[in-house]
């Protein structure tokens, strides 16, 4: 099987700075690999089996060299669109990039809870399933894919046939990233280039604001007075 693993396709929500305007100014913030894209990998890996095949691919200014320093043979770039503030523009943009990459069973995805929308999004420009909060993924011997997740206490165990977007959740830090030696063979080693135009974006953030306070304010009593006053605190923001 044939598996594109997405990676470094978001800024580091913590390089951002509100200015006094309440303007959200990202400044000089480079996209980051996310806490879920080592588990995107492994997912991929475990899709595409030691017979198959998996790409690796990033946008904007992300380093694709991330991926073959961990083992992926084969790395493309789409640099003419980062992240964009509408997620299903994003996805649009990584959607291009896919359909470049010929005949794909499956494309897994971070699953970031600061960018929700982008693994669904994805899935709909393509046009295929999508599965979010995947845990592990392997091939069974009829060529589907099937997918362990948890929902809340449960372990669901789902089937499906290919083609399909996995958005995987990292149940743990990265196991052995790769040493200085790995990352700097990895940064000689060829990567292609795509061709990708920025879609037009149909959601804006039309006004941002700083917090009120700041600081932190402590909540003293006894457990249920303390809970009784973050509630208060909540509604007063209107938070709740």
């Amino acid at each position: 099987m044939k598996a594109i693993v997405i990676y470094k396709w978001a800024r580091a929500t913590a390089s951002a700075r509100v200015r006094e305007s309440g303007e959200v100014d990202w400044g000089a913030a480079k996209m980051t690999a996310g806490d879920d894209d080592p588990a995107a990998l492994d997912v991929a890996k475990a899709i595409a089996g030691a017979d198959g095949d998996v790409v690796g691919l990033t946008i904007g200014d992300g380093e694709a060299a991330w991926a073959l320093a961990r083992g992926v043979a084969t790395a493309f770039t789409a640099p003419q669109v980062g992240p964009l503030a509408d997620e299903s523009a994003t996805a649009g943009a990584l959607a291009q990039a896919v359909r470049q990459l010929g005949e794909v069973d499956a494309v897994v995805i971070g699953d970031d809870p600061a960018h929700p929308g982008v693994a669904p999004a994805l899935a709909a420009h393509l046009g295929w399933p999508v599965v979010l909060a995947v845990g592990s993924a392997a091939l069974s011997g009829d060529g589907r894919v099937v997918i362990t997740r948890k929902a809340g206490a449960e372990v669901e165990t789902i089937s499906l046939v290919t083609p399909v977007v996995l958005g995987a959740v990292a149940a743990g830090e990265e196991a052995r990233p790769p040493g200085m030696m790995e990352t700097i063979k990895a940064r000689k080693k060829p990567i292609g280039e795509l061709s990708v135009a920025a879609p037009a974006e149909a959601v804006t953030s039309t006004q941002t604001r700083r917090p009120a306070r700041s600081g932190a304010k402590l909540l003293g009593g006894e457990p249920a007075e303390a809970a009784a006053a973050l509630v208060t605190e909540l509604r007063g923001d209107g938070l709740l």
